[in-house]
């Protein structure tokens, strides 16, 4: 007979396929297709992995992986929300909130509990793993903004203050990888790719 905790954890996995279903705002670059959630996930991992030499500070990269793949998980039963959608963001907390209990509460309590413990601490963002996982995260979109000739900024009008509001993460996290945003941002608006200041 299987265990019950294997089931759970066998009917957790294949919930997670879903992931692969949610698409983003973003891109592919070089692409008209968007992403969906899973390639998003993946992508920050491996960012994380070649970047995280840049952090300020020593970071546990596992630890950051662990968190970028666990983050967009209540995406599942919440959605995706465009960050810089203003109205779908004012009840995004207390939806994303009801989904992480829904999606880890399918696991046993133990797992359930680390898996939770992740995504607060990625939500909080005071954690020097977290800050750092909240950077690739924002950092990954504007990448494929900036090379897909404006992407989501242009189609959406975002200014340019709201571009920096939403990777000021980074500016706390990475003196090398904020210098490196900052000309992103500055060379993307004097190309016409941000239209707005």
């Amino acid at each position: 007979m299987i265990n019950e905790r294997l089931l759970k954890d066998i009917k957790f996995i294949v919930e997670l396929d879903k992931m692969k279903s949610i698409l983003r705002q973003t891109s592919i670059i070089g692409g008209e297709r968007r992403e969906d959630d899973a390639q998003h996930s993946w992508h920050i991992s491996v960012m994380a992995m070649i970047l995280g030499e840049y952090s300020n500070e020593k970071v546990d990269i596992c630890k950051v992986i662990k968190m970028l793949l666990t983050h967009d998980l209540v995406e599942i039963f919440a959605g995706d929300t465009f960050c810089y959608d203003k109205a779908g963001n004012e009840d995004k907390k207390e939806r994303e909130e009801l989904a992480a209990e829904k999606i880890f509460g399918m696991l046993d309590e133990d797992k359930g509990r680390d898996l939770r413990a992740l995504w607060d601490e990625f939500e909080e963002m005071e954690t020097t793993e977290a800050l750092f996982a909240a950077s690739m995260d924002r950092l990954q979109p504007m990448l494929n903004n900036y090379h897909n000739n404006g992407g989501t900024w242009k189609k959406f009008n975002v200014a340019k203050e709201d571009i920096y509001k939403r990777i000021a993460p980074v500016k706390n996290s990475s003196d090398e990888l904020w210098d490196f945003v900052q000309n992103m941002i500055e060379d993307s608006y004097n190309k016409g790719l941000i239209l707005k200041e």
